[in-house]
């Protein structure tokens, strides 16, 4: 790995291009054009600037790449820029190299091995049967899931999460051919991003048969994960005529599944016609609901492993304060602020 690879993955995180950034830094477009091909080095004073224009450390470009990524798989891509996918596969290569590191310094490395179940769906209705096998593989019961992101990194899939890109939803990918990943938009509503996160797990997870939809049983295996058809149907009964508005809300807070996607998997299980469905959909788009469903909206979840092995490795004298600057991504009196404004003014020890 030379200076010249991490020069190019930085542009493109920071989404510029080589004359953007020869401009940023001073120097020329040709010469970036040389940096990035490994034809020259930069001296110290052109690395100092570089970084600089590209708000990384100069670290970071001196620092070698442990992540090889897949090819990514979106949930939606068609009219993702070129630039934005680029800035999201370096993103998230960033943040990965990160959060590999510090399990490496404190030796918890969990090794991710999917459950010995039948993952083979070779017609659709066969998606509620591996959902429930998954959710007994992870002694998950029937019950509602109160975290899910906690839940897929306890079982060793890392899920990031990107910052303000349009048209982007999430994408699964996997790092050195072995770990696999999940990364999705930050700061969407909960019901919304709990959704992105287990229709991912969808097409990690499940084999599907030629012939059959790919992105019809991920979200058939998103909605029968969060809401498995038995407590469906305890909830909303076997048969109904239609379902009331503010059951839905309730519903919809209680597994953080969407209201509309209750209803879709209502019609699903065939507990509501698909006329009724298109019904209630209708009023969905009319009063503008199938943007932003009425009533409070449910928090979005963040994940929190890598933040804790992080103040792991400080309390115990593992890293200095600067190396726990560089592992989370940002200064210390920022991370502070935010653990502070998010936990109501409690923050960690480091900041007092």
């Amino acid at each position: 790995m030379n200076v010249g690879e991490r020069l190019k993955m930085a542009r493109r995180m920071a989404g510029l291009s080589q004359r953007a950034l020869a401009e940023r830094a001073g120097v020329s477009a040709m010469a970036v054009s040389k940096y990035e091909r490994g034809i020259n080095v930069p001296g110290s004073d052109v690395l100092i600037r570089l970084a600089q224009a590209l708000g990384v450390k100069v670290e970071y470009l001196l620092r070698p790449v442990t992540v090889s990524l897949s090819a990514p798989a979106y949930r939606r891509r068609s009219t993702l820029r070129k630039k934005d996918e680029r800035a999201i596969l370096e993103r998230t290569r960033d943040w990965l190299e990160r959060y590999l590191d510090v399990e490496s310094l404190l030796g918890d490395v969990p090794a991710f091995t999917w459950p010995d179940i039948d993952r083979r769906v070779a017609e659709l209705k066969e998606v509620e049967q591996i959902a429930l096998r998954l959710r007994q593989a992870w002694n998950l019961g029937l019950d509602p899931i109160d975290n899910l992101v906690e839940i897929l990194e306890t079982q060793g899939i890392k899920v990031g999460m990107v910052d303000g890109v349009d048209d982007f939803d999430a994408l699964t990918m996997w790092a050195n051919d072995a770990i696999p990943i999940i990364v999705v938009k930050r700061d969407v509503p909960g019901d919304r991003q709990r959704f992105d996160l287990a229709h991912e797990l969808g097409h990690l997870l499940l084999d599907v048969a030629h012939g059959v939809d790919e992105e019809k049983a991920a979200y058939r295996f998103a909605a029968a994960f969060l809401a498995p058809a038995p407590v469906a149907r305890v909830e909303l009964g076997h048969h109904r005529n239609t379902l009331s508005l503010y059951e839905l809300h309730l519903l919809k807070h209680k597994y953080g599944l969407s209201m509309q996607a209750w209803v879709y998997r209502a019609r699903d299980l065939g507990i509501i016609s698909a006329s009724t469905a298109e019904r209630l959909f209708r009023k969905f788009r009319r009063e503008g609901w199938h943007r932003r469903e009425p009533g409070d909206q449910i928090p979005s979840e963040q994940p929190g492993r890598m933040k804790r092995l992080v103040l792991r490795a400080l309390a115990e004298d593992v890293i200095s304060r600067s190396r726990a600057a560089e592992l989370v991504g940002m200064p210390l009196h920022q991370f502070c602020d935010q653990e502070a404004q998010q936990h109501a003014g409690f923050s960690p020890d480091i900041c007092r």
